[in-house]
């Protein structure tokens, strides 16, 4: 059941209010009010540090969580809409109520978010007239039925019903997309229709042409951006002559690619940014207060002529850390928004390093030992997308068998998004995507089963690729002669209870090296709990659980060196750590670090 009983910190019930626009100003139960908000996304933090992050939000001086709806979460296949554990939009609400503080929810349906396929669910695309981000049937009716969904969490929740709900926005930065204003106008009939009554805002960069497109005349323009306030207010406020200015994006930091380096922002330079916006009355929502973590195969992807996955760290440099520490940000713009607000005398408590230490890989299960109990294989006569298999993210091994005399070349017209290629089950190299990789040599006189590993490393989550199918795209040829016959087997490695149970009748033993594709697990008591940090940089590229729990991938590409693991995850006694290597290593150790490795940063 879905609470609805929305209470203060006391556990009193929260009376209604009026939040309204009126003039230059928002205005809180007839006074003005000014939102100094931080982005925060419940689908990005292990549930039981929710509480946590909110109240050190209040503490460094906000007085609004903002969050997106991550629609692809709730609704991996079109037949459930999930709202339990880690997906309880309303009781993160409840806790952002329960602190004091309002909330703005932002549920898309499309939010970027360098979240996988921009939280657009991947079934949307397997009906072939849907056109996304438009007014078209298909689309719209899905949108209908995911606001429908969300209207039992959002409606009650509302500051006018007693709840934090404040603001909610409509699209995100469609101005940089699209044109169709009948799309944007259908986007807010259909919120008012399930009983939104707060005010609609729209957010786009300010730039005159996406202030234009991305708005209409009865939604409440906001911008995005990093720098140079004055001068970006001022566009914003030609395009939205009335009404409060809002900065609903403030970029403090940013996020990573892998193969790239670890992006920070300029601590003086980010809190002056910040004070611009504060003083020129301007609202403003930092994004992001707190950045969590990419966890599982969430992480989403760039393409703008080259393919770019973003890595499983999700930190970008916010005041808050990916372990919800504060960093000389948080004080930087603690002190900012003093000059402005009031800010109380509470203030976060320090925490302890986490521990240092190894534990020894004891088991080692071949992915080819287990493979064929991780889905279920089906047989096409062209070659298939995984999509059109039905599978949403992680990894697929396409089989087929070949016969040739001679040198032979193995091609395929495109790879999405990185396939390890084997005959006989003998590795003979990596296509990758980034690399625009598409052809391979085989032995001479090629004989036996071809096999391609194909990783599916983040949909891409803004701009025209949305939405694109994933594994190998066809044709696939030896020596120009098409392969017909494959069978595809996806892998669903999101949870790996099959992996654990086969762990159970592995024997423990000496192990030395990672000879990849292999899982290894490794087990360890913890006696005081903490958070942890996993160094990854002795290993070549994979993913990681613990106790079940997707920490997300890793690999030598960089920047990012540890994942991290929340401590709720952890156990006193018997955690269970388990990797799949792809490559290969010759430290067969896991070693945690009391402190993250985001990488190199920019000179």
């Amino acid at each position: 059941m879905i609470s609805t009983r929305v209470t203060d910190a006391a556990g009193e019930a929260v009376r209604a209010a009026t939040f309204v626009i009126e003039g230059q100003e928002f205005l809180l139960n007839d006074e003005p009010f000014r939102i100094i908000s931080g982005a925060l996304h419940y689908f990005r933090v292990h549930r039981d540090q929710w509480a946590d992050r909110i109240r050190k939000a209040r503490q460094m001086g906000l007085n609004t969580i903002e969050t997106y709806v991550a629609w692809n979460a709730h609704s991996p296949v079109d037949s459930a809409f999930d709202l339990t554990g880690g997906l309880d939009l309303g009781g993160f609400l409840d806790l952002v109520a329960a602190e004091g503080m309002y909330a703005i929810v932002r549920p898309g349906p499309y939010i970027c978010a360098e979240w996988t396929n921009g939280g657009l669910p991947v079934w949307l695309f397997r009906q072939e007239a849907v056109g996304i981000r438009r007014n078209e049937p298909t689309f719209m009716s899905a949108v209908s039925r995911y606001f429908d969904q969300l209207a039992p969490v959002i409606v009650p929740r509302q500051v006018d019903r007693g709840g934090p709900v404040i603001l909610v926005q409509i699209e995100n930065e469609y101005g940089a997309y699209g044109t169709d204003k009948t799309y944007l106008r259908r986007l807010m009939e259909l919120t008012r229709e399930i009983g939104v009554t707060v005010p609609l805002t729209t957010v786009d960069q300010p730039v005159d042409d996406m202030l234009d497109d991305g708005g209409l005349p009865e939604l409440h323009k906001t911008a995005s951006f990093g720098s140079r306030a004055e001068e970006r207010l001022a566009t914003l406020r030609k395009h939205q002559p009335t009404g409060p200015l809002m900065c609903s994006e403030f970029w403090n930091g940013w996020f990573d690619s892998w193969g790239g380096v670890h992006h920070v922002t300029s601590v003086d330079q980010s809190a002056h940014d910040l004070d611009q916006i504060l003083k020129h009355g301007a609202s403003v929502n930092i994004y992001m207060f707190h950045g969590g973590t990419n966890f599982g195969f969430s992480n989403g992807a760039n393409d703008k002529g080259s393919f770019r996955p973003i890595v499983t760290s999700y930190d970008y440099d916010a005041p808050l850390d990916e372990a919800g520490n504060p960093t000389a940000k948080y004080w930087a713009f603690r002190d900012v928004i003093r000059k402005y607000a009031p800010v109380g005398d509470d203030i976060p408590v320090a925490a302890a390093p986490p521990p240092a230490f190894r534990v020894r890989f004891d088991r080692l299960l071949p992915l080819w030992d287990i493979v064929d109990r991780l889905g279920k294989a089906s047989w096409h006569d062209d070659l298939p997308t995984v999509d059109a298999v039905g599978q949403g993210e992680d990894f697929a091994l396409y089989r087929t068998e070949i016969d040739r005399s001679g040198p032979s070349v193995f091609h395929v017209a495109e790879v999405r998004d990185r396939a390890q290629v084997f005959l006989d089950r003998q590795g003979l190299g990596t296509l990758e995507r980034e690399h625009k990789d598409r052809s391979i040599v085989l032995p001479p006189d090629a004989r036996g089963y071809l096999e391609l590993l194909v990783e599916d490393q983040g949909r891409v989550d803004y701009g025209r690729r949305l939405g694109e199918p994933k594994g190998l795209i066809g044709p696939a040829t030896v020596n120009g002669d098409p392969l017909r016959r494959w069978e595809i087997l996806p892998l669903g490695l999101s949870t790996v209870p099959e992996v654990t149970e086969a762990f159970a009748s592995v024997p423990r033993a000496e192990v030395t090296v990672l000879a990849g594709p292999t899982f290894a697990q490794a087990e360890f008591d913890l006696p005081t709990p903490s958070d942890l940090f996993l160094d990854t940089s002795a290993w070549g590229k994979g993913i990681a659980w613990m106790n079940g729990f997707c920490l997300g991938r890793y690999w030598s590409r960089g920047p990012q060196q540890t994942l991290y693991v929340p401590g709720p995850v952890l156990h006193q006694t018997g955690n269970r750590l388990v990797i799949l290597e792809l490559q290969a290593s010759g430290n067969a150790e896991a070693a945690f670090v009391s402190a993250p490795d985001l990488g190199p940063v920019e000179e």
